[in-house]
């Protein structure tokens, strides 16, 4: 069954007497119970992409849907049943954790004891500050607390934009494992991030780039489409090796990633020779979500 439904959305801003396109026709169905994820970097259009869907902001041309509602004409109806936490972090700073949760709860006519099964593992983590103003809480802290207040009234869909950014390694990992736990519960998320290491996490995702979909699948099908041998390549000067590695026509493509620069050649004897004169370790490597995302707006620039 298809929870949400996207069918050719596009919107647009004005900024500094131009318009902008944040979101160019896209399309995608998200099915009943899934945790899908839309990836892309800052400017994508993912928020666009969720206020619109949470009936926040409207599009200029497509329709879209959610738990079969019409994001226009049936606004309130999709309300009752979504939760959604924004990427900055929107619940009021002076009221503590136990004011916040019971305020959201009285906003749909519930309370924290009614649905406390649904938020239970994430609650016990902040009931210790529960007294504390939610603006004195860490960012995790923050976290469990905006996830908990959207989950009060215990929605079918969740729309969570962005919720492990600025947050530490630690929490990023304990806020998934959340997710999974929920979506056990027949929860349908949608999720946005620009960290890519993430879409492993997930059932499918869709990469957004510039207000395009560039592909959406599953992250091992995605990644099982990189058809090219990928290597990675260190030296002491890495940033010298990188602008070395780009002034060679024989090297289609260079970029750094983490410890390493990952390169794409059709000439593998040009690259070892490369390798050899810069005293540069140089190995195979199997290409990760990131590196299919790169090679995608690559080959979207040269169309």
């Amino acid at each position: 069954m298809i929870t949400v439904r996207v069918n050719n959305i596009s919107k647009k801003y004005s900024q500094n007497k131009t318009e902008v396109l944040a979101l160019d026709k896209i399309s995608f169905d998200v099915n009943q119970g899934e945790l899908f994820a839309v990836i892309g970097p800052d400017g994508a259009g993912k928020t666009s992409l969720f206020r619109i869907l949470t009936s926040l902001i409207l599009a200029e041309e497509g329709i879209a849907t959610v738990d079969g509602f019409d994001v226009i004409t049936q606004y309130k109806e999709i309300r009752k049943r979504i939760g959604y936490m924004p990427g900055k972090f929107s619940l009021y700073q002076d009221l503590t954790v136990e004011e916040n949760l019971n305020f959201f709860a009285s906003i749909f006519h519930t309370s924290i004891e009614e649905n406390y099964d649904l938020i239970k593992d994430i609650y016990d983590q902040i009931a210790p500050f529960k007294d504390r103003r939610a603006g004195k809480l860490s960012g995790g802290m923050k976290q469990k607390l905006a996830l908990s207040c959207a989950l009060i009234h215990r929605p079918s869909i969740l729309f969570l934009d962005e919720p492990t950014t600025g947050v530490d390694a630690i929490s990023r990992k304990e806020f998934w494992e959340m997710l999974k736990r929920l979506k056990q519960q027949g929860i349908t998320i949608l999720v946005s991030t620009p960290y890519m290491d993430e879409a492993s996490l997930c059932d499918r995702v869709a990469l957004l780039q510039k207000g395009k979909i560039l592909s959406i699948d599953t992250p091992e099908n995605i990644m099982s489409q990189f058809k090219n041998k990928l290597w990675a390549i260190k030296s002491e000067e890495m940033y010298p090796l990188l602008l070395a590695l780009r002034s060679n026509a024989f090297i289609e493509q260079s970029y750094p990633f983490g410890e390493y620069h990952h390169v794409l050649t059709n000439n593998e004897k040009e690259l070892a020779l490369f390798a050899q004169n810069y005293n540069a370790e140089l190995k195979i490597v199997d290409p990760t979500i990131e590196d299919c995302f790169i090679a995608l707006m690559q080959n979207h620039v040269n169309l």
